[in-house]
């Protein structure tokens, strides 16, 4: 089975080309916040922002689904969960684009194939770096691991922390929300569902 990684990449590309109504989408915000875009600190700003969300949005360029594709089944016979624990990952709501900041709980109970283990994170970021609601983002990666493994059973549980709440509106800092899909023996075997949640720390 393949070595665990975590599939990131660094700082954005410098060589990315931003458009010229990207930069001055920028700088009207900055305008409109109450700065001045011409200043020498904001500068380079409108570029920064501009390959910063390349990165954070660099999801779309990509299906989750393709790291699914190659399995193994050689595993002696092994038939229980498998559970990848307290994945960090990050996203943005799709309603302030604001960070979510949280982590991801994925287990699976195999039918006759296993997949490499970096691979179940790398669906998660596939669908995290996106705009988001963390529901929507739960159902994804359970419904992906589903379709493409067919496994007995799928189980996902997200926590995250949302900046849209902790840092305006409400300004409720430290809640953690968490969402969970339960699917197979784990949605319809209520032994099998508290074994794995156990598991995952529930």
């Amino acid at each position: 089975m393949p070595s665990p990684d975590d599939g990131d990449l660094g700082a954005p590309d410098p060589k990315i080309v931003v458009p010229e109504e990207v930069a001055d989408a920028v700088r009207t915000l900055i305008r409109w916040a109450g700065d001045d875009p011409d200043r020498e600190g904001l500068l380079d700003t409108p570029a920064r922002v501009a390959r910063a969300w390349k990165e954070y949005a660099r999801g779309y360029e990509e299906d989750p689904a393709v790291h699914l594709a190659r399995t193994f089944d050689e595993v002696g016979g092994y038939d229980e969960i498998v559970l990848l624990k307290d994945i960090p990952f990050q996203s943005h709501c799709e309603h302030h684009m604001a960070p979510i900041i949280g982590k991801a709980s994925i287990a699976y109970l195999p039918r006759d194939r296993v997949v490499g283990i970096s691979k179940l994170a790398r669906v998660l970021h596939g669908f995290s770096r996106r705009l988001q609601v963390q529901e929507r983002l739960t159902a994804q990666v359970a419904d992906c691991i589903c379709e493409h493994l067919q496994p007995k059973g799928v189980a996902v549980v997200i926590e995250a922390s949302h900046a849209c709440m902790t840092a305006r509106g409400v300004g409720t800092p430290g809640v953690m929300m968490t969402t969970s899909r339960m699917m197979g023996t784990f949605r319809s075997d209520e032994r099998s569902r508290r074994e794995v949640l156990a598991l995952m720390g529930y």
